[in-house]
């Protein structure tokens, strides 16, 4: 299952939310979201700095963390990131592909 790294940072009335709320509910609602579709919650940690959030998780595809994407981002409380995580043997596979590029000349 593809694994994504995605970064979040809460606008003001997001952090209205949190501060409500609290951390450990904000993971647990975070956890049964991608549960629902059909993945893991492999760690989600709140950091310090332009990026509020880090969460890394395996979902089925790419098209639902878009689905994810849209939804959160729609919301106006976060702006979310998300970056497609590989592993060590499909970058080796990736490295066994020939691709056929030709820089440009100049």
């Amino acid at each position: 299952m593809p694994k994504y790294l995605v970064e979040a940072s809460y606008t003001a009335e997001g952090v209205k939310g949190l501060k409500s709320e609290g951390g450990s509910a904000r993971v647990a609602a975070t956890k049964a979201l991608i549960e629902s579709l059909g993945g893991t919650l492999e760690c989600f940690y709140f950091a310090l700095g332009d990026t509020d959030v880090f969460i890394v998780a395996d979902l089925p595809d790419n098209a639902t963390i878009a689905a994810v994407q849209m939804a959160v981002n729609g919301s106006g409380r976060i702006s979310s990131r998300t970056v497609a995580l590989l592993t060590p043997n499909e970058i080796d596979e990736a490295a066994r592909r020939d691709v056929p590029f030709h820089p440009p000349t100049g």
